[in-house]
């Protein structure tokens, strides 16, 4: 098949500033085109040629305020058998009429369908469209089909997915040796039990209320360490007054808190294994966050909050515990707290979600799965 995968306008792919849709495009696309023709189109980047193949998969980089229209050029031009967009269910009347022998796979991520994203109408015409749509989570399944009962026959859920060679569990070797080098440049002792937060730092994602557990905490395990990976939008530095409100936060507490800026995607790893916790602090129905893929594949044990898709892939108190007062800076403390004192628990729930990582959410997975509904589109 003569495949095109389509990112969204917000990054570029390969994942250079990060970015769940293209971390899922570029780790998939690369698996598929060990078999088939694949095209990437994403936005142009100034590190990035604007036209390259690259580990079997060919790359065309488009001005971000020219995206749509360069789009519909790019495949007016070139016949696709199978055109798989991303999360831009609104941009399928017009690439359709650019491609219409091709077949259409979108890919939802967030919740698209809403009334607040499209009218009644629009998803209609999309879900004629398009020949399957496929979901990161049965919860943003659920969403459309809510609204459109008529679409749930072409709906399927594909989780995404982790590289699990670039995760290393602390209990490998070469995990306890990137834990002690991580440690040492952060100035952090072994005794340190290091709790990690990964994402942007926005108040949907909750890290103003992990910054208001720290009180309950630190009396309990004087020792503990809060350290916080992002910014406020994928690869900028700058701060905003939310984010200054969690500095504020955080530099009451000095001996429980580092914030590290954003970091390049191939780094993230490192600070998993350099940890003893995950928390997932998600305040809105999230469609299902990758970093819970990460935490597993790190053999991490992970503490995520009960809203929308996140709790899909934790088996409560088998790899992960789930917060259901999920804005009570005291659930939090109070699940910390026992993890803390526990080893024995938090090497359990770590090494279940690694092995579970490996059954189910390794790349090759995702794009068999991907592949599989391409050929059933």
């Amino acid at each position: 098949m003569d495949i095109a995968m389509i990112a969204t306008e917000k990054l570029p792919v390969p994942a250079i500033r990060g970015g769940a849709i293209q971390i899922y495009l570029q780790s998939s696309a690369e698996i598929i085109a060990e078999s088939h023709q694949v095209t990437v189109f994403s936005i142009k980047d100034s590190s990035l040629a604007e036209n390259e193949t690259k580990n079997g998969v060919h790359y065309i980089r488009i001005d971000e305020a020219d995206y749509l229209a360069g789009l519909v050029k790019q495949l007016e031009a070139h016949h696709f058998n199978i055109v798989h967009l991303c999360n831009r269910p609104a941009w399928i009347e017009r690439l359709k009429a650019a491609s219409p022998d091709s077949k259409f796979v979108l890919s939802v991520h967030n919740e698209m369908f809403s009334e607040s994203k499209m009218t009644r109408e629009e998803g209609e015409k999309c879900i004629q469209a398009v020949s399957k749509i496929v979901t990161v989570s049965d919860f943003i399944r659920q969403t459309i089909s809510k609204r459109f009962p008529d679409a749930a026959e072409k709906i399927e859920t594909v989780y995404s997915g982790v590289d699990l060679n670039a995760y290393h569990p602390a209990w490998t070797d070469e995990g306890g040796r990137i834990r002690r080098v991580m440690r040492e440049k952060a100035g952090l002792n072994e005794k340190k039990k290091v709790i990690l937060f990964v994402g942007r730092l926005s108040k949907v994602k909750g890290p103003h209320i992990l910054l208001q557990a720290i009180p309950e905490i630190a009396r309990e395990h004087p020792d503990a360490m809060f350290v916080f990976v992002g910014s406020k939008w994928f690869g900028d530095d700058q701060v905003n007054n939310y984010v200054k409100h969690l500095y504020t936060l955080g530099a009451m507490h000095p001996e429980h808190v580092t914030f590290i800026k954003f970091v390049r995607p191939q780094v993230i790893p490192y600070f998993y294994t350099m940890s003893d916790l995950f928390v997932c602090s998600s305040q809105w129905q999230e469609p299902l966050a990758r970093v819970h893929y990460e935490a597993m594949a790190a053999g991490l044990p992970i503490i995520t909050t009960n809203r929308g898709g996140n709790t899909e892939v934790i088996d409560n108190g088998k790899n992960g515990i789930i917060i259901n007062e999920f804005d009570h800076p005291h659930e939090y403390a109070r699940v910390i707290n026992e993890l803390l004192s526990d080893v024995q628990k938090r090497e359990e729930l770590g090494r279940n979600g690694r092995r579970l990582a490996e059954t189910k959410y390794g790349w090759k997975r995702v794009a068999e799965n991907l592949l599989d509904a391409y050929q059933n589109a």
